[in-house]
Formats: structure tokens, sequence, C-alpha cells
């Protein structure tokens, strides 16, 4: 049976290495980032073969937060060698195996910006473009979590548009309606 369903924002691609985590858990295949790479790479392929869409999620990792992202900013303090030497595992492999897309993580890694990594460029352009080797598309986890720092009260909307630099990707968009009531509207370019 068919069910028209062409893109899946999965596979997770956390590693679950915080077992306070009120956010990952179960999601991740593993507190192991071999296994979690593994796995993850099994299941996208297994969903492009077939004509879905994937997207790994969260860059540059959210396994290690004590924090729900859709309710607070998480902040970890690692040392760039322990993000490259777990929790960028899966993402590099995941890159270089051709995943269609990556969604970003609301979090901020002090070893790479000050800002949430959704908002980084040098998260997503240097490291995960420019490191890693990533090709496909940039999206963004929900832009209506508090604290991202993104105001959406006079209305505005920030919108993947294009796939290849991070800071060319965003375009800002003036609404005519509410975002909050998901009503059709015109976008107008601000």
């Amino acid at each position: 049976m068919t069910l028209g369903f062409n893109y899946n924002f999965a596979p997770v691609l956390d590693v679950d290495s915080n077992p306070k985590n009120p956010v990952i858990g179960d999601r991740s295949f593993s507190s192991n980032a071999d296994e979690v790479a593994r796995l993850g790479c099994a299941f996208f392929m297994g969903l492009q073969s077939s004509g879905v869409l994937s997207c790994g999620k969260h860059f540059p990792g959210h396994g290690d937060t004590d924090t729900d992202s859709h309710f607070q900013l998480p902040r970890l303090s690692h040392p760039r060698a322990t993000l490259e030497g777990r929790e960028w595992i899966p993402f590099r492999r995941a890159s270089a195996a051709g995943i269609d897309s990556i969604m970003s993580a609301h979090v901020v890694m002090s070893a790479l910006d000050t800002r949430p990594a959704t908002l980084s460029s040098r998260a997503m352009t240097d490291v995960l473009r420019g490191e890693l080797g990533f090709k496909g598309v940039l999206v963004s986890d929900d832009l209506e979590t508090p604290d991202v720092g993104i105001d959406f009260t006079d209305r505005h909307a920030l919108i993947v548009v294009r796939g290849h630099d991070y800071r060319d990707d965003l375009q800002l968009l003036r609404t005519s309606g509410y975002i909050g009531d998901r009503k059709s509207t015109r976008l107008t370019p601000v």
C-alpha cells in the first residue's frame, strides 16, 4: 500500500550519551557513536532507496544535553575533540554516504559559537559543509522554540531557501498573518 510520504525527518543521528537527556533518549539508536552511524546510515539508505527523502538530526549533536530544546536552549561546553570524537561521527558518515538533508540543533556549543547552531555559520557552513563534507539541504528544527533568538512577535519567519552556504540559505520574510495560527498567508520579502 502506498501512502504518498516523500520526506521523513529521520533518522535521529544524536548519540545518547547523557542518561539525563529529557528529549533524545530512546529516539537515538545507541550511546555508541559508531553504532548510531551504522544504524542511522542503514535507516536513511532504506528510506532513500524507497524514494523517500531523509533528514539526519540534530547537528551538531543533541545527545549529551540535559535540557529539552523545545522549552529552553541547551548549552554544552565540551571541547572540540569531544564533538569530533563522538557527536559528529554519525553526521560525518551520513554526509559521506549521501544523506539528503540534515536538521540543525537549537544547541549552543561553546567550542563553536556563542549562538545556537541553527544560527551559526561556523557550525553549519564551516563545520558541517566544510569539514564534514555535507552537500545536501539544511533544515531547521522548530523555529518557534523559546530562547533560539528569533522574535516572532513582529511576524517574521526565517525560511531556508537554498541548500549550499548557510549564510545564503536564510531569507527573512514578513507574513501578512499570524505564524501561530498557521493560516494561509502571503509572504512578502523584508
